[in-house]
């Protein structure tokens, strides 16, 4: 199947495609950036917010150096800076991938993302995440 197909069914392919190519785009554009300029040098990104007022971890502390070292083929490193943004990438490639077939089938958009049990069990998991990296035992959880 072509991308490049013409007439009215292929320009519908191809503006199905184009949320799902500019996600991919920005994605590796964020990976490019963060990767050229390292999130481990002071002054060049803001700190946390939430850890600037309180002093605690939020589960996204850690994740623009996480980003910084899968850059640079680091996984060992990315895993000690955020676990819980690594196990979530190959979920989020997954989404994206059923995303691009689903357009290149010409199939609608589903309007949700996944049933809300597994929408609740993933909150529950970034919440159980959250406290733990910032209890005494969970130091190792932290970035």
């Amino acid at each position: 199947m072509s991308i490049a197909t013409t007439g009215r069914r292929g320009t519908t392919r191809l503006k199905e495609l184009l949320a799902p190519l500019g996600v991919a785009g920005a994605t590796v554009a964020v990976f490019a950036f963060v990767g050229m300029v390292d999130p481990n040098q002071p002054g060049h990104y803001p700190t946390c917010p939430f850890l600037a007022i309180t002093g605690l971890y939020c589960p996204g502390c850690g994740t623009l150096r996480t980003i910084h070292a899968l850059a640079h083929l680091d996984p060992a490193t990315a895993l000690g800076m955020n676990p819980l943004a690594v196990a979530m990438m190959p979920f989020l490639l997954f989404w994206w991938g059923r995303w691009v077939v689903r357009a290149l089938q010409g199939r609608p958009r589903r309007t949700t993302l996944a049933h809300p049990a597994w929408l609740w069990a993933f909150i529950a998991i970034v919440m159980v995440y959250w406290v733990v990296r910032n209890l005494p035992f969970g130091a190792f959880l932290a970035p």
